[in-house]
């Protein structure tokens, strides 16, 4: 049974974001349920709630440095369990099976990733929401392990900030 949430979204580019309820839907076969801990604020978010880029559905919940940890596992899930700290960042799926997913790079899916917020969810249509919200529930392929004695509140700025600075050093 889908699970009705607290969150803080935008209804509108003018308005501030206001505390809004909606139902995270029950974890499928390859799902984690995460309870939100900390969720970082990105310039992105700010965006995306003014409709800078011209593509914001509302209403909207924000934010895609999101820090949990696990409430419940689908049937499949191999990678974690419940209690295990998570993060999850800007993308929750892609088709899995595109040349740029096969090589590691959902990022430039050929069908489109789907992002953590204002995105369609491949599966049964609705909007994707954010991390400014209780709890999420994400595809167990972009849910990333938190290495035991990191500080949780300070690792949820990695997820943006620290991949963004991280990937052209590696690359």
């Amino acid at each position: 049974m889908p699970v009705n949430v607290l969150s803080y979204a935008a209804v509108s580019s003018t308005a501030p974001l206001q505390a809004y309820r909606f139902d995270r839907r029950d974890p499928r076969h390859d799902d984690v349920a995460i309870e939100i801990l900390y969720c970082g604020v990105c310039h992105s978010d700010l965006h995306t709630a003014r409709n800078d880029w011209g593509w914001t559905s509302y209403p909207i919940v924000p934010g895609h440095e999101i820090i949990g940890r696990v409430t419940a596992v689908g049937a499949n899930v191999t990678r974690f369990k419940v209690g295990d700290a998570v993060g999850v960042g800007c993308m929750v799926d892609s088709c899995g099976h595109c040349p740029a997913c096969d090589q590691g790079h959902q990022q430039h899916c050929v069908e489109g990733a789907t992002f953590t917020y204002g995105a369609v969810d491949r599966i049964d249509g609705s909007q994707t929401q954010g991390g400014y919200s209780e709890k999420i529930t994400v595809k167990q392929e972009y849910v990333l392990r938190i290495p035991d004695g990191l500080d949780l509140a300070g690792a949820a700025p990695l997820l943006c900030a620290g991949i963004t600075t991280w990937s052209p050093l590696k690359n």
